[in-house]
């Protein structure tokens, strides 16, 4: 069989079932769009305040203060201070040692689902545009099998096949956005923990 026929086949069978994808894809990016916004709303935080609560306490030595504060905080701000005073017997090192390998996994545990967020905002257009290339041919190819049909239905048939472009865009710009928004939270919410870090193995170098 000719490559060429096998393929405008396989073109043939219509794009329905790219808008299909597109429409799990879409449903997939709201589901991790709510969940990621859920999850970095419990773990709110005043940064500002909470720094200077932590150096207040650490002038004043008030270790115990300090643990009781960020122990049940689940902010990576907070758990980066719990994993470092777990250590401060063992040595400003351990303690340094024990913060960075919890910031490593933390940063694994905020970028949860960003990945699938950035893939659909760079990929859903052009799943889209297969949709819409795929609703062409099939347009032109009923006009060649019956050309009394006319420019109307050539038209209306790539009109319908533009609705799969559409839709790949629909699914991209909020994927995008949310993808942005949420990277540069992770960003700064570790920014926030690494500071914090500074702070605690500074004091217990003096």
């Amino acid at each position: 069989m000719d490559i060429v026929q096998a393929f405008l086949d396989m073109a043939l069978l219509g794009s329905a079932w790219v808008l299909w994808l597109l429409v799990v894809l879409s449903i997939l990016s709201v589901a991790i769009i709510i969940e990621r916004w859920r999850f970095f709303s419990s773990m709110k935080i005043d940064f500002a305040a909470f720094h200077d609560k932590i150096i207040n306490l650490l002038s004043d030595d008030k270790v115990s203060e300090l643990e009781e504060l960020c122990r049940d905080d689940i902010s990576p701000e907070a758990q980066v201070i719990t994993r470092g005073l777990a250590q401060k017997k063992n040595g400003t090192r351990a303690m340094e040692e024990s913060m960075s390998g919890f910031l490593v996994v933390e940063k694994q545990h905020l970028d949860r689902g960003l990945v699938i967020l950035g893939t659909l905002g760079n990929n859903a257009p052009f799943i889209g545009l297969f949709g819409t290339v795929i609703g062409v041919i099939e347009a032109f190819n009923a006009l060649g099998n019956n050309a009394a049909a006319g420019s109307a239905a050539v038209m209306s048939g790539i009109s319908e096949a533009l609705v799969a472009t559409a839709v790949g865009l629909l699914v991209a710009i909020p994927a995008v956005i949310a993808f942005n928004a949420y990277n540069r939270l992770v960003k700064r919410r570790l920014a926030n923990a690494e500071s914090l870090k500074k702070v605690l193995v500074a004091h217990y170098n003096q």
